[in-house]
């Protein structure tokens, strides 16, 4: 599977996850709103994605070569942790 965005690094997907987390917790409405989420599709569509539980991501994108691969663990369609 694949994230939504072309994270060039597990490093990269790691921040903007825990980023949108940190968001999330926020009480100021204005930070709040500006989170964004990180989702997840699998190419071709042929097995459904997951809304809930755990799954491996690749990146970068292919047709680059993948140089990570990441553990995941969503709830509702949006990633909340990453080892």
């Amino acid at each position: 599977m694949y994230t939504d965005r072309n994270f060039k690094s597990k490093k990269d997907l790691k921040a903007a996850v825990a980023a949108y987390i940190e968001a999330k917790k926020n009480p100021d409405p204005e930070i709040s709103a500006k989170a964004r989420p990180v989702t997840y599709f699998q190419p071709g569509g042929m097995f459904p994605a997951p809304l809930n539980g755990k799954f491996c991501v690749e990146g970068p994108h292919y047709p680059q070569p993948h140089k990570f691969y990441a553990t995941c663990i969503a709830e509702n369609g949006v990633i909340v942790k990453v080892s």
